[in-house]
């Protein structure tokens, strides 16, 4: 295990960046949005479309593996477009990952390898401390963040576990926890993939993200037609079984966590939610399935509906058949639908966070950020980056900007995995990253 926290923010800011903006005159479409690391910079925009998508037989042939050896950070520092600067917060944490703002401006982090919730209260100025206060440890696996109800006077903080939801009695400006944690929901299926995000879109639910237990779903024996519609009438329309039942989904559960239910299907791994502020829909980042090549199938963002069929593992982005199921299910293939924002395969998007703060340019704002932690099965590797995804009138129009890059250090060495994101009160962005436990915060000093 890493060392818990090494102070790092330093007077004068002496770790910080600022960086030109790629010339942002041509979206890069078709076959030039493809590309890897050594094409992100700050303002390179991509608009990835299904039709894009590769042949999947050809595809097939371009499998491999390219996991990252870590390097130390040493004076590296991300990149971020001109008139924007990235100081760091702290580093040396353990598995830094979900962030969230409190209606009081503190910073609530989940450090899932530490098993602690963790509180950055800022300064006067907006800055963060490189020692934040402990609001509560010894929980395994710590993922979700969601202050309950959403609003100014929250009630409770929820937190989850991979196997369980946590819930916090709480008051603004609390950064100790003033009494054990109820367990509101129990035997999560664990297993897989252990991430468990959560939102709350209004005061009478939460949402909860559970992924699914494998890449294409092994353990599910086949089923008669009778058999799946009779099961799919105590689920939901698309939902797996077997060993994935109730997985690759999103639940919907009371405050209580009574009437624990799905709410969309075929999300293989939505590892991240946020409400958009504006319209109130829940959003996913979504990392989508292996082993179809190194552009398939695209990972993405979207507004999930509820009752909605998302693919997984039948069909992804849309109608795009899976080979390795082919000729089941065909009764879904209409109905899977296709997501909001496609982004490069094998990025692997953790977290997002709708920017609705003041001091970026008017452009940002209703616009979203999600970090993508970086692919490991991609030739050349994508991803370790955070990106900007492009919204018109409450809109997401499918384009996406980098935004903070330079996390890769060479073909083969990595020093930072974007993981958390989250807009602080004074309209800063708070990002975390896990390969070397990082926290850091953007600020915009020019408009």
């Amino acid at each position: 295990m890493r060392a818990r926290i090494a102070p790092a923010l330093i007077a004068g800011c002496v770790f910080c960046t600022t960086a030109a903006a790629a010339d942002p005159a041509a979206v890069r479409d078709g076959a030039t949005a493809f590309g890897s690391w050594h094409d992100d910079a700050p303002g390179v925009r991509r608009h990835l479309r299904a039709t894009d998508l590769p042949d999947v037989v050809a595809e097939r042939s371009t499998v491999g593996a390219s996991p990252a050896q870590r390097v130390q950070r040493g004076e590296r520092v991300p990149s971020v477009p001109a008139g924007f600067t990235a100081e760091l917060v702290a580093e040396g944490l353990d598995e830094p990952r979900t962030l969230r703002v409190a209606p009081s401006g503190d910073v609530f982090l989940a450090e899932t390898g530490g098993g602690r919730v963790l509180v950055f209260r800022p300064g006067a100025d907006g800055k963060l401390p490189a020692q934040p206060a402990v609001f509560a440890k010894g929980l395994a696996d710590v993922y979700g963040i969601a202050f309950f109800p959403p609003g100014a006077e929250p009630e409770a903080i929820y937190v989850s576990q991979t196997e369980r939801v946590l819930r916090f009695p709480y008051e603004n400006g609390d950064t100790v926890a003033s009494a054990a944690p109820t367990v509101v929901l129990k035997d999560i299926p664990g297993g897989g993939h252990s991430t468990r995000d959560l939102a709350a879109p209004d005061a009478r639910r939460l949402l909860v993200a559970v992924g699914s237990a494998s890449n294409v779903a092994t353990g599910m024996p086949e089923r008669s037609a009778e058999d799946i519609a009779a099961f799919e009438r105590t689920r939901l329309r698309g939902a797996a079984w077997g060993d994935e039942d109730r997985r690759a989904a999103v639940w919907t559960i009371a405050p209580d966590g009574s009437d624990a239910r799905l709410y969309a299907t075929g999300l293989r791994n939505c590892a991240g939610m946020a409400v958009q502020p504006t319209t109130k829909a829940p959003w996913c980042v979504v990392n989508e399935r292996d082993g179809l090549g190194n552009d398939l199938p695209f990972e993405y963002a979207t507004r999930v509906r509820e009752g909605g069929f998302y693919g997984w593992p039948w069909y992804y982005i849309g109608a795009h058949a899976d080979p390795r199921w082919r000729g089941g299910r065909s009764d879904l293939k209409a109905d899977a639908i296709v997501p909001d924002v496609l982004i490069q395969a094998h990025s692997a998007p953790l977290g997002i966070a709708f920017y609705d703060g003041a001091m970026f340019p008017a452009g940002y704002r209703g616009d979203a950020l999600v970090t993508l932690h970086g692919s490991w099965n991609r030739v050349p590797r994508t991803g370790y980056k955070v990106v900007r995804l492009r919204f018109a009138n409450g809109a997401p129009t499918g384009e996406y900007d980098d935004f903070m890059t330079g996390f890769v250090a060479d073909d083969a060495h990595v020093w930072g995995r974007p993981t958390g994101v989250a807009v602080a009160r004074d309209g800063s962005l708070v990002v975390s990253e896990d390969q070397g436990g990082s926290v850091w915060r953007v600020t915009a000093t020019a408009r």
